[in-house]
């Protein structure tokens, strides 16, 4: 363990952001460097608990304590030897995961958690700096060929683990650049796609091929697909978004977050001089309290709208766990992220019915009116609280509700999968979707979930896929389908 009485001696800190008028000026990520000696006081925090919830807490079933004691001993090649163990790409999950690690931290039960995050982002980006991550080569080539669809967080870890197990993967990407939502769906001060970009140059010199703007179902059928590949990865998602079929909808100004949001990367990206959907000098509303919508809140502030209001039906959660949250599951509480932290309204327990039309075809405000949340037999509503209708003015509206599954199409047509009860693609426990050969990770066969999820469901389909090709497999199987016993 670390400093045996470290959890006493030191209290929680995190780096400072940055001012948010210097923030709000450029796109950059919104943190400080945080000193070593600091980081060094966070990670002697990890007390030497007995069992570690931790490990249990995060999908990928990061050795946390055992990273936290080298980072505290100053043995940084060691750390990041145990946070690759378990991670590809911790530089991802270090800044995007929500930390379901530190809501199952032992300290966390009666005072703030460990930074385990934080020293998770440190350890990587030390590792980059002194030059420790290299290409892994593998010793041998197994002469079996893997496709991989989908470039996302799940795909691009199994895609990792089948080359360095010594398969020729082949990914493809239909959009233009390689990514998923890490390219364009995270606004760049969220992560700076220079940590993308270098990670992905790793896995070329690895042997991974890329091929983007491929549409598979289009430019390459699934029959050309499983006929030139031994095995094929699915992928792609859950990018099918929820939307608000209401009076309204077709009116300018209504958009989708993931319309928003990638037209913003591709400014940043140097595509586009200016987004063709842009909040600038715009009252904006967004409908949506998770992290997308907060995405959409921090891209519109550094776009210079004159108003954002961010509405949620649900109510406000409590500042601390309730008791039907308890230790160790991730509570569901009230957070104030960076990009709310820099403006905003945020509005509670409030729905809209109808997108009000300027007379032209064009978006001038919404109405909606405040709601009760009630249960009956067990099923949640929401009921109008009559006398609180109210005309919100907006030039600019993003639907930020989340996803309902996979899309629908020719890609999921043409593999011949079966759809599950909640709309996913349908695998069992060695991720096969049923169709000879062919096999589904992340959000695609578990729905929207985290990038932790993603990365783990890919790293085990990947073993799964060895397993099957090779007839063993040396590669790590962390996690089972939909939180299915480990293996």
């Amino acid at each position: 363990m670390a400093d045996p009485r470290g959890f006493m001696n030191y209290d929680r800190e995190l780096p400072s952001r940055r001012r948010v008028p210097v923030r709000l000026s450029d796109w950059r990520e919104v943190y400080e460097d945080f000193p070593e000696d600091r980081l060094r006081r966070q990670a002697a925090r990890c007390m030497d608990c007995g069992i570690p919830f931790c490990n249990n807490g995060c999908p990928l079933g990061n050795l946390i304590p055992d990273w936290n004691d080298l980072v505290y001993r100053g043995q940084w090649r060691s750390a990041i030897e145990r946070l690759h163990a378990t991670n590809n790409f911790p530089e991802f999950t270090g800044r995007l995961c929500p930390a379901p690690c530190e809501a199952a931290c032992v300290l966390g039960i009666h005072e703030p958690p460990v930074t385990i995050k934080q020293v998770e982002v440190e350890i990587i980006d030390r590792a980059w700096a002194e030059g420790w991550i290299e290409p892994q080569i593998a010793a041998a080539r197994s002469g079996r060929s893997v496709a991989v669809v989908g470039s996302g967080p799940a795909g691009l870890a199994a895609a990792q683990q089948l080359t360095r197990a010594g398969h020729d993967v082949v990914v493809f990407e239909r959009a233009d650049r390689i990514g998923g939502l890490l390219r364009y769906g995270i606004p760049e001060f969220k992560m700076e796609k220079r940590h993308l970009d270098r990670r992905l140059e790793q896995m070329r010199a690895e042997g991974t091929e890329f091929r983007a703007g491929v549409d598979v179902g289009s430019d390459v059928t699934a029959d050309e697909l499983r006929a030139g590949f031994d095995a094929v990865v699915l992928a792609c998602g859950a990018t099918a978004w929820r939307d608000l079929p209401i009076p309204g909808r077709d009116l300018r100004g209504v958009h989708q977050a993931m319309e928003y949001l990638p037209l913003a990367n591709r400014v940043q990206q140097g595509d586009l001089d200016v987004s063709p959907i842009s909040a600038a000098g715009r009252n904006v509303v967004i409908i949506g309290g998770g992290d997308t919508g907060a995405d959409c809140l921090g891209t519109a502030h550094r776009q210079k709208a004159a108003s954002i209001r961010q509405f949620e039906i649900m109510p406000r959660p409590p500042d601390e766990r309730a008791a039907s949250d308890p230790w160790p599951t991730w509570p569901t509480i009230y957070r104030v992220s960076s990009a709310h932290e820099e403006g905003g309204e945020r509005d509670y327990a409030i729905n809209t019915v109808e997108f009000v039309d300027d007379g032209a075809g064009n978006l001038a405000g919404l109405s909606t009116v405040r709601v009760e949340q009630t249960f009956k037999d067990g099923r949640m509503s929401f009921d109008p609280v009559p006398g609180t209708e109210e005309q919100v003015p907006a030039e600019l509206c993003l639907l930020a509700m989340g996803f309902v599954g996979p899309e629908r199409g020719r890609l999921i047509e043409q593999f011949g999968v079966d759809l599950d009860a909640r709309g996913n693609v349908a695998r069992d426990d060695d991720w096969a979707a049923g169709t000879a050969g062919v096999y589904v990770c992340g959000d695609m066969g578990r729905g929207q979930s985290l990038i932790v999820w993603a990365i783990a469901e890919g790293r085990a389909c990947a073993a799964s896929v060895d397993a099957h090709l090779t007839g063993s497999t040396a590669l790590p199987a962390v996690v089972a389908p939909n939180s299915a016993p480990l293996k």
